[in-house]
């Protein structure tokens, strides 16, 4: 996860990456998983976080991860 800790995240959604001057947005649950991967959380910590957070069902949560992850990764930010 070394690229995602070079990462500057503001609390509005805008994500910086200063290694490749590329620019990304995401909305307040991208941003808590993000800053939930900087810390090292594994997959599982940050899928208890999320249905803690927000209220919604296991499943719906490991849904919604796995999608943004694959974002992450796609966009080579993620291993």
């Amino acid at each position: 996860m070394g690229k995602l800790h070079r990462l500057a995240i503001s609390d509005e959604g805008f994500i910086f990456d200063p290694e490749t001057g590329n620019s990304y947005t995401t909305n307040s649950t991208g941003i808590f998983i993000l800053k939930l991967l900087k810390d090292g959380k594994s997959e599982e910590e940050i899928l208890k976080a999320i249905t803690e957070e927000y209220g919604v069902d296991e499943e719906e949560a490991r849904r919604d991860l796995y999608d943004f992850l694959e974002q992450l990764r796609l966009y080579q930010l993620l291993k």
